[in-house]
């Protein structure tokens, strides 16, 4: 396992992978609960997941092209693969997922899965809302979701003239 540390808008980022892909990414609420060196090596596995996630940031990525290697249930990895098919800017709700699934009373479990989601950003569990349109949920932090659903949505100015 390799791992990286890299600043984002929402804080320190914390990238583990190896050879089969991405494991895992977090976030830690300030820069006092991880050191990040200036000049702190990207490991060569994890150079392509940084480099998008970078993209991502400055907003000229909207779609990730990484290997992809979570550690889960196979519910949990189906409904992950489930959130894989959100597109930037949308959201659904966790009723929607469990059609997806192809049972509606799994609602709970999918809303578990979707809070034990290792590859923040990456696998978009941010997208996922309640059906009645309210920000539920977030194991990164309602205001990170927040930041996320907005920086894929910006609100545009409209003109007066």
């Amino acid at each position: 396992m390799e791992t990286v540390h890299i600043k984002t808008p929402l804080g320190i980022a914390q990238l583990i992978g190896d050879d089969k892909g991405l494991c895992a990414i977090s976030v830690f609420e300030s820069e006092r609960d991880v050191v990040v060196e200036p000049d702190e090596k990207i490991p060569k596995i994890l150079k392509v997941a940084v480099d998008q996630l970078r993209e991502y940031f400055e907003g000229n990525r909207k779609v990730f092209d990484i290997s992809l290697n979570p550690k889960g249930t196979d519910f949990q990895k189906r409904v992950w693969k489930t959130l894989e098919t959100i597109p930037y800017g949308k959201t659904v709700s966790y009723l929607e997922i469990s059609k997806i699934l192809g049972d509606v009373k799994a609602i709970r479990a999918v809303a578990a899965a979707n809070g034990k989601n290792p590859l923040w950003i990456i696998v978009p569990c941010h997208r996922v809302i309640g059906s009645d349109g309210s920000l539920t949920g977030y194991a990164g932090g309602l205001h990170r979701k927040k930041w996320l659903l907005d920086h894929e949505n910006p609100v545009k100015q409209q003109s007066l003239f």
